[in-house]
Protein backbone atom coordinates (compact mmCIF):
# COMPACT_ATOMS: atom_id res chain seq x y z
CA UNK A 1 0.00 0.00 0.00
CA UNK A 2 1.47 3.34 -1.01
CA UNK A 3 1.11 6.61 0.84
CA UNK A 4 -1.39 7.67 -1.80
CA UNK A 5 -3.68 4.74 -1.17
CA UNK A 6 -5.71 4.62 1.97
CA UNK A 7 -7.00 1.30 3.22
CA UNK A 8 -10.51 2.42 2.32
CA UNK A 9 -9.42 3.03 -1.28
CA UNK A 10 -7.77 -0.39 -1.44
CA UNK A 11 -10.88 -2.06 -0.08
CA UNK A 12 -13.00 -0.36 -2.75
CA UNK A 13 -10.46 -1.27 -5.43
CA UNK A 14 -10.81 -4.94 -4.48
CA UNK A 15 -14.59 -4.71 -4.79
CA UNK A 16 -14.33 -2.93 -8.14
CA UNK A 17 -11.96 -5.63 -9.41
CA UNK A 18 -14.33 -8.39 -8.31
CA UNK A 19 -17.14 -6.78 -10.24
CA UNK A 20 -14.82 -6.32 -13.21
CA UNK A 21 -14.08 -10.06 -13.16
CA UNK A 22 -17.78 -10.72 -13.60
CA UNK A 23 -18.10 -8.05 -16.30
CA UNK A 24 -15.13 -9.49 -18.20
CA UNK A 25 -16.60 -12.99 -17.97
CA UNK A 26 -13.61 -14.48 -16.17
CA UNK A 27 -15.53 -15.56 -13.11
CA UNK A 28 -18.92 -16.92 -12.14
CA UNK A 29 -20.80 -16.22 -8.93
CA UNK A 30 -18.59 -15.85 -5.85
CA UNK A 31 -16.03 -18.49 -6.79
CA UNK A 32 -13.19 -16.03 -7.41
CA UNK A 33 -11.20 -14.09 -4.83
CA UNK A 34 -8.74 -11.22 -4.78
CA UNK A 35 -6.06 -10.02 -2.37
CA UNK A 36 -3.86 -6.93 -2.18
CA UNK A 37 -0.74 -6.38 -0.10
CA UNK A 38 -0.77 -4.00 2.86
CA UNK A 39 2.02 -2.96 5.22
CA UNK A 40 1.20 -5.68 7.76
CA UNK A 41 -0.52 -8.32 5.67
CA UNK A 42 -3.26 -8.30 3.05
CA UNK A 43 -6.81 -7.31 2.30
CA UNK A 44 -8.88 -10.23 1.00
CA UNK A 45 -12.37 -10.84 -0.28
CA UNK A 46 -14.74 -12.51 2.21
CA UNK A 47 -16.18 -15.96 1.76
CA UNK A 48 -19.48 -16.40 -0.06
CA UNK A 49 -20.57 -12.76 -0.34
CA UNK A 50 -21.93 -11.70 -3.76
CA UNK A 51 -19.84 -9.00 -5.37
CA UNK A 52 -22.79 -6.68 -5.92
CA UNK A 53 -23.46 -6.67 -2.17
CA UNK A 54 -19.87 -6.09 -1.02
CA UNK A 55 -19.02 -2.96 0.91
CA UNK A 56 -15.53 -1.78 1.89
CA UNK A 57 -16.06 -2.95 5.48
CA UNK A 58 -16.75 -6.49 4.20
CA UNK A 59 -13.18 -6.92 2.94
CA UNK A 60 -11.15 -8.92 5.47
CA UNK A 61 -7.79 -7.70 6.79
CA UNK A 62 -5.39 -10.57 7.47
CA UNK A 63 -1.96 -10.27 9.07
CA UNK A 64 1.17 -12.09 7.91
CA UNK A 65 0.74 -14.68 10.67
CA UNK A 66 -2.68 -15.64 9.28
CA UNK A 67 -4.67 -13.99 12.04
CA UNK A 68 -7.60 -11.81 11.14
CA UNK A 69 -10.23 -9.74 12.86
CA UNK A 70 -13.92 -10.23 12.17
CA UNK A 71 -15.07 -7.53 9.78
CA UNK A 72 -18.80 -6.91 9.41
CA UNK A 73 -19.29 -10.52 10.52
CA UNK A 74 -17.43 -11.94 7.50
CA UNK A 75 -14.75 -14.61 7.31
CA UNK A 76 -11.92 -14.65 4.75
CA UNK A 77 -12.15 -16.52 1.48
CA UNK A 78 -11.55 -20.25 1.81
CA UNK A 79 -8.56 -19.71 -0.51
CA UNK A 80 -6.85 -17.29 1.89
CA UNK A 81 -3.90 -19.65 2.35
CA UNK A 82 -2.41 -19.42 -1.15
CA UNK A 83 -3.05 -15.67 -1.27
CA UNK A 84 -1.08 -15.23 1.94
CA UNK A 85 1.69 -17.62 0.95
CA UNK A 86 2.16 -16.02 -2.47
CA UNK A 87 2.38 -12.52 -1.02
CA UNK A 88 4.77 -13.67 1.73
CA UNK A 89 6.98 -15.59 -0.69
CA UNK A 90 7.08 -13.11 -3.57
CA UNK A 91 7.79 -9.57 -2.36
CA UNK A 92 7.46 -8.19 -5.89
CA UNK A 93 3.77 -9.22 -5.94
CA UNK A 94 1.29 -6.62 -4.77
CA UNK A 95 -1.96 -8.35 -5.74
CA UNK A 96 -3.29 -11.85 -6.44
CA UNK A 97 -6.33 -12.62 -8.59
CA UNK A 98 -7.95 -16.06 -8.52
CA UNK A 99 -10.83 -16.92 -10.84
CA UNK A 100 -12.47 -19.76 -12.72
CA UNK A 101 -12.49 -18.54 -16.35
CA UNK A 102 -14.17 -20.99 -18.69
CA UNK A 103 -11.28 -21.68 -21.07
CA UNK A 104 -8.55 -21.62 -18.40
CA UNK A 105 -10.59 -24.11 -16.43
CA UNK A 106 -11.10 -26.37 -19.47
CA UNK A 107 -7.34 -26.50 -20.02
CA UNK A 108 -6.78 -27.01 -16.27
CA UNK A 109 -9.26 -29.90 -16.20
CA UNK A 110 -7.11 -31.54 -18.86
CA UNK A 111 -4.08 -30.88 -16.62
CA UNK A 112 -2.27 -29.05 -19.40
CA UNK A 113 0.01 -26.05 -19.44
CA UNK A 114 -0.67 -23.34 -22.01
CA UNK A 115 2.34 -23.51 -24.37
CA UNK A 116 3.91 -20.80 -26.53
CA UNK A 117 1.14 -20.55 -29.11
CA UNK A 118 1.41 -16.73 -29.13
CA UNK A 119 4.13 -14.31 -28.14
CA UNK A 120 1.90 -12.88 -25.39
CA UNK A 121 2.65 -16.03 -23.39
CA UNK A 122 5.72 -14.06 -22.27
CA UNK A 123 3.43 -11.80 -20.24
CA UNK A 124 3.41 -14.55 -17.61
CA UNK A 125 7.21 -14.57 -17.49
CA UNK A 126 8.30 -17.41 -19.75
CA UNK A 127 7.47 -19.83 -22.55
CA UNK A 128 4.41 -21.40 -20.96
CA UNK A 129 1.76 -20.98 -18.30
CA UNK A 130 2.15 -24.07 -16.10
CA UNK A 131 -0.63 -26.09 -14.54
CA UNK A 132 -0.20 -26.93 -10.85
CA UNK A 133 -1.24 -30.49 -9.89
CA UNK A 134 -4.61 -30.96 -8.28
CA UNK A 135 -5.08 -30.45 -4.57
CA UNK A 136 -8.28 -29.71 -2.68
CA UNK A 137 -9.25 -26.05 -2.42
CA UNK A 138 -8.15 -24.14 0.66
CA UNK A 139 -5.45 -26.63 1.65
CA UNK A 140 -1.75 -26.23 2.36
CA UNK A 141 -1.15 -28.76 -0.44
CA UNK A 142 -2.85 -26.50 -2.99
CA UNK A 143 -0.91 -23.51 -1.73
CA UNK A 144 2.41 -25.33 -2.14
CA UNK A 145 1.43 -26.56 -5.61
CA UNK A 146 0.59 -22.99 -6.62
CA UNK A 147 3.86 -21.64 -5.20
CA UNK A 148 5.83 -24.26 -7.14
CA UNK A 149 4.04 -23.38 -10.38
CA UNK A 150 4.56 -19.66 -9.80
CA UNK A 151 8.22 -19.96 -8.90
CA UNK A 152 9.31 -18.46 -12.24
CA UNK A 153 5.94 -17.26 -13.49
CA UNK A 154 3.38 -14.59 -12.80
CA UNK A 155 0.38 -16.80 -13.59
CA UNK A 156 -0.55 -20.47 -13.47
CA UNK A 157 -3.48 -22.81 -13.86
CA UNK A 158 -4.71 -25.05 -11.06
CA UNK A 159 -5.67 -28.55 -12.19
CA UNK A 160 -9.45 -29.15 -12.13
CA UNK A 161 -9.87 -25.70 -10.62
CA UNK A 162 -8.98 -22.41 -12.32
CA UNK A 163 -6.43 -19.62 -12.61
CA UNK A 164 -4.08 -17.56 -10.44
CA UNK A 165 -2.61 -14.32 -11.78
CA UNK A 166 -0.29 -11.98 -9.90
CA UNK A 167 1.04 -8.51 -10.45
CA UNK A 168 2.89 -5.65 -8.79
CA UNK A 169 -0.50 -4.02 -8.33
CA UNK A 170 -4.14 -4.95 -8.72
CA UNK A 171 -4.54 -3.34 -12.14
CA UNK A 172 -1.71 -5.42 -13.63
CA UNK A 173 -2.84 -8.62 -11.93
CA UNK A 174 -6.31 -8.14 -13.41
CA UNK A 175 -4.85 -7.40 -16.84
CA UNK A 176 -2.83 -10.61 -16.71
CA UNK A 177 -5.82 -12.68 -15.61
CA UNK A 178 -7.79 -11.51 -18.65
CA UNK A 179 -4.78 -12.05 -20.94
CA UNK A 180 -4.30 -15.63 -19.73
CA UNK A 181 -7.95 -16.40 -20.41
CA UNK A 182 -7.51 -15.06 -23.96
CA UNK A 183 -4.49 -17.34 -24.42
CA UNK A 184 -6.44 -20.30 -23.04
CA UNK A 185 -9.27 -19.61 -25.49
CA UNK A 186 -6.79 -19.41 -28.36
CA UNK A 187 -5.14 -22.66 -27.31
CA UNK A 188 -8.50 -24.40 -26.99
CA UNK A 189 -9.42 -23.21 -30.49
CA UNK A 190 -6.12 -24.42 -31.93
CA UNK A 191 -6.63 -27.86 -30.40
CA UNK A 192 -9.87 -28.21 -32.38
CA UNK A 193 -7.76 -28.07 -35.55
CA UNK A 194 -4.91 -30.27 -34.38
CA UNK A 195 -1.61 -29.84 -32.58
CA UNK A 196 -0.63 -26.16 -32.85
CA UNK A 197 2.87 -25.08 -33.90
CA UNK A 198 4.69 -23.40 -31.03
CA UNK A 199 7.06 -20.46 -30.94
CA UNK A 200 10.61 -21.54 -30.12
CA UNK A 201 12.26 -20.58 -26.84
CA UNK A 202 14.58 -18.24 -28.73
CA UNK A 203 11.61 -16.19 -29.89
CA UNK A 204 10.21 -15.92 -26.37
CA UNK A 205 13.67 -14.85 -25.19
CA UNK A 206 13.66 -12.17 -27.87
CA UNK A 207 10.25 -10.92 -26.68
CA UNK A 208 11.47 -10.87 -23.09
CA UNK A 209 14.53 -8.92 -24.21
CA UNK A 210 12.35 -6.33 -25.91
CA UNK A 211 10.30 -6.09 -22.72
CA UNK A 212 13.44 -5.55 -20.64
CA UNK A 213 13.60 -8.95 -18.94
CA UNK A 214 16.35 -10.66 -20.93
CA UNK A 215 19.35 -12.13 -19.11
CA UNK A 216 17.37 -13.00 -16.00
CA UNK A 217 17.34 -16.78 -16.42
CA UNK A 218 18.76 -19.48 -14.20
CA UNK A 219 20.88 -22.30 -15.62
CA UNK A 220 17.76 -24.38 -16.21
CA UNK A 221 16.32 -21.66 -18.44
CA UNK A 222 13.63 -20.50 -16.00
CA UNK A 223 13.10 -16.79 -15.49
CA UNK A 224 14.42 -15.58 -12.14
CA UNK A 225 11.94 -12.76 -11.64
CA UNK A 226 8.44 -12.20 -12.96
CA UNK A 227 7.84 -10.01 -15.96
CA UNK A 228 6.21 -6.67 -15.21
CA UNK A 229 4.76 -5.33 -18.47
CA UNK A 230 4.21 -1.60 -18.78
Amino acid sequence: MTSRETELELRQAVIDACREMAAQGINQGTSGNISVRTDDGMLLTPSGLPYDRMKPEDIVAMKWDGSWAASAGNVPSTEWRFHLDILRSKPEVGAVVHAHPIFCTIIAIMNRAIPAIHYMIAAAGGNDIPCAPYAQYGTAELSQAALDALRYRRACLLAHHGLIATGPNLRKAMWLAVEVEVLAKQYHGCLQLGSPPLLPDEEIDSILKRWGQYGLRDNDGALKIPLQPS
